[in-house]
């Protein structure tokens, strides 16, 4: 939903502008981020937009965009402009074929085999070949932002139309994992390597801009000509620049730990993202090592309150660990919240409190303070009796790596192929539950191999509500801002901002 933010608002920092995922990194637990805003329904009469005399993006100046390497941050928004990917994921996670035209999977072999779209040149006009596929694919596999998504790949070759990968173990769903931007070989010296995207980098002796790619093998419509870049060293400077309508847009993170203030009037459109965030529990030790009283906690969760009242709107209730908006996610397997059915599953667990159940939370993200608080007063009221334990950062992932918890607040930012073994495997990274079950083994296995993986999915999550060995919450947000009125039209996916740049319109003050 389009909304308008106006006076004083807060965005909070870091502010995580994109490349290939808005917040592409590591696969660990993660601290989030949102701040106090005052937001409302767009008016039906506007106030007066200042239109700018043309387009600008903050960016760096000296750092890289080469979208494997370059720093998380506002060169990642410049640089989806500049670069494309095998596939896209849209606004349901769901691959879409771009500098792919199709591909072939040999299941015996655990080999796909890709083909390019014909006729793709780089800005330069070379035309893009398997093997800057592979160049790039090789880098990001070593790279901070992409290793841990490429680990299940053990190798790449490559041809000049087509490109072949081998994997270690089974995944029908590989192409949701390649939509890392591919890039020109042998240009990593450069600020900026050549890509196929719809703008490319130029600097001049006015400044440094994005350049519409005339040669861009799709022929949409690009809003504008060029895209000016102003330099933003630092958050600090970028939200003046950006308050100061100095630059257009920007994205944030408004669910996290620092909050800043800006004034103005700004639009603002939210994306889906693969963030989850939930509740784990140590199942190695009682009373948590019961799922029927862990089911209860689950069944006293509302969900729905969560994401309305303590993340003001930025984020969706979701009761498995795969997001709403998925075709995977069995929403007929949900159980609506009320005080009374916690009730019941509570009297079903046998459950007698003795001392009280500790909810770890980590103290620097007030809305995770609240919304672990609010959690613990619920199920206090019901009959568990819950405290929370607000500690800083290093402390707080301390406590879960020694198991010192009965309940932790989490976070952590899924792929796409919903790869759910880190939190729930025996020697996951973020198992710090310890939880074991062979039937979770075999089903992650099964919808890691599956033709099915509607149904398989399915089969994991009514195993998963079974046993609840991790409690899911939400999946967050994040938000584009832009100033009011400037740009219309723009619908942003959780990997893309511009994902619909052909349907934009930049509006501009008339010369």
């Amino acid at each position: 939903m389009r909304k308008r933010l106006r006076g004083l608002f807060a965005l909070l920092l870091p502010l995580l502008l994109l490349s290939g995922c808005w917040q592409e990194g590591p696969q660990e637990e993660i601290e989030d981020i949102l701040p106090p805003f005052q937001e409302e329904e767009e008016p039906e009469e506007e106030e007066g937009a200042v239109l700018p005399e043309r387009f600008a993006l903050p960016y760096v100046p000296g750092q890289s965009l080469d979208p494997v390497d370059c720093a998380d941050g506002v060169q990642q928004v410049a640089a989806s402009l500049l670069y494309e990917g095998l596939f896209r994921l849209d606004g349901r996670f769901e691959p879409q074929p771009c500098l792919c035209i199709s591909y072939t999977h040999d299941e015996a072999a655990g080999r796909y085999t890709f083909t390019l779209r014909s006729g793709v040149q780089f800005s330069d006009g070379s035309p893009l070949t398997g093997r800057d596929v592979k160049a790039t694919l090789d880098r990001a596999r070593t790279s901070a932002r992409y290793a841990s998504r490429l680990s299940g790949i053990s190798s790449i070759s490559a041809n000049s139309d087509s490109v072949t990968i081998s994997l270690t173990s089974p995944n029908t769903a590989l192409p949701a994992l390649l939509d890392v931007p591919i890039v020109k070989s042998g240009g990593q010296d450069t600020i900026a390597p050549m890509g196929t995207g719809p703008y490319f980098y130029v600097e001049e002796e006015t400044g440094a801009y994005l350049i519409a790619n005339q040669s861009w093998w799709r022929g949409e419509n690009q809003p504008v000509e060029r895209i000016a870049l102003v330099g933003a060293p630092d958050s600090a400077a970028m939200l003046y620049r950006f308050s100061s309508h100095e630059v257009q847009l920007i994205t944030a993170d408004l669910t996290g730990v620092q909050a800043v203030s800006a004034t103005g009037s700004v639009d603002s459109v939210d994306a889906e993202t693969t963030v989850l965030q939930y509740v784990g529990c140590n199942t190695a030790r009682a009373p948590l090592d019961s799922p029927s009283l862990r089911r209860a906690l689950s069944a006293g969760i509302d969900r729905l309150n969560v994401t309305v009242a303590f993340l003001s709107g930025h984020g969706r209730p979701a009761a498995f660990p795969v997001p709403p908006s998925s075709p995977l996610y069995p929403a007929d397997l949900e159980t609506a919240f009320s005080l009374d059915g916690f009730a019941a599953a509570l009297t079903e667990s046998g459950y007698v409190s003795e001392s009280p159940l500790t909810l770890l939370v980590n103290e620097e993200n007030s809305f995770k303070k609240s919304i672990a608080e609010y959690l613990a007063k619920s199920w206090t009221a019901g009959g568990v009796t819950v405290e929370v334990r607000a500690l800083p950062w290093e402390e707080y992932t301390a406590a879960l790596a020694a198991g010192d918890f009965d309940l932790y607040y989490g976070e952590t930012r899924l792929t796409a192929d919903w790869n759910l073994k880190s939190l729930l495997e025996p020697g996951g990274s973020l198992n710090y539950g310890r939880w074991s079950h062979p039937d979770t083994s075999r089903l992650l296995a099964e919808l890691a191999g599956a033709q099915d993986r509607t149904a398989a999915m399915r089969a994991l999550c009514t195993h998963l509500k079974e046993q609840a060995p991790i409690l899911p919450v939400c999946f967050k947000s994040v938000s584009l801002l832009t100033q009011a009125e400037v740009v219309e039209g723009i619908s942003p996916t959780a990997a893309e901002p511009f994902y619909n740049l052909g349907q934009c319109v930049i509006r501009l003050k008339e010369p």
